[in-house]
């Protein structure tokens, strides 16, 4: 197996050859910035301080410009994440519904807080805004999945699930 050399910038070579490859394909498309970032986000699964700074340095735009596009857009992460992310809803109907209560018993079951990931990479979990299924509420979302009137008696079993892979 061949060994990944970490360079004192925080980046593997394997990370490195694939950003070079993606800002040699769209350095010269309208929007270049943006669509790097979009292809590292997509196929590196977030984009690190390091990387952004690389990214900037080989793009020749300034590192506040990169940093202020991953942190502006919601769609970027700085951190990997888990093989599956769970968003709970924090609109008004999914908070008085129940949001908190199930937030605490992810927090025991998994052992992390929001915003984290847990150690063998099978979950992130995340609040977000109101995801528009308010009669639904207490809604969590599932990667690309709106899991409504949730019950906190169900939720272990879904929790369960997830960690399980």
């Amino acid at each position: 197996m061949e060994a990944t050399v970490t360079h004192t910038d925080g980046i593997c070579d394997n990370k490195r050859a694939l950003l070079d490859e993606i800002i040699t394909a769209n350095r010269e498309r309208p929007g270049a910035l943006m669509v790097v970032l979009n292809e590292t986000q997509n196929k590196v699964g977030y984009v690190s301080e390091p990387m952004q700074v690389y990214i900037a340095r080989k793009m020749r735009v300034p590192v506040g410009a990169v940093h202020g596009v991953v942190t502006f857009y919601s769609f970027f992460t700085t951190q990997p994440r888990g093989k599956h992310t769970m968003k709970f809803c924090m609109g008004t109907a999914c908070y008085v519904g129940g949001v908190p209560q199930l937030m605490e018993k992810a927090k025991q079951l998994t052992g992390i807080e929001m915003g984290q990931t847990t150690s063998d990479g099978q979950l992130t979990m995340e609040l977000c805004r109101c995801v528009g299924a308010c009669s639904q509420a207490p809604v969590v979302t599932v990667d690309e999945e709106v899991i409504g009137r949730i019950k906190p008696t169900k939720f272990p079993q879904l929790i369960k699930k997830l960690l399980e892979g």
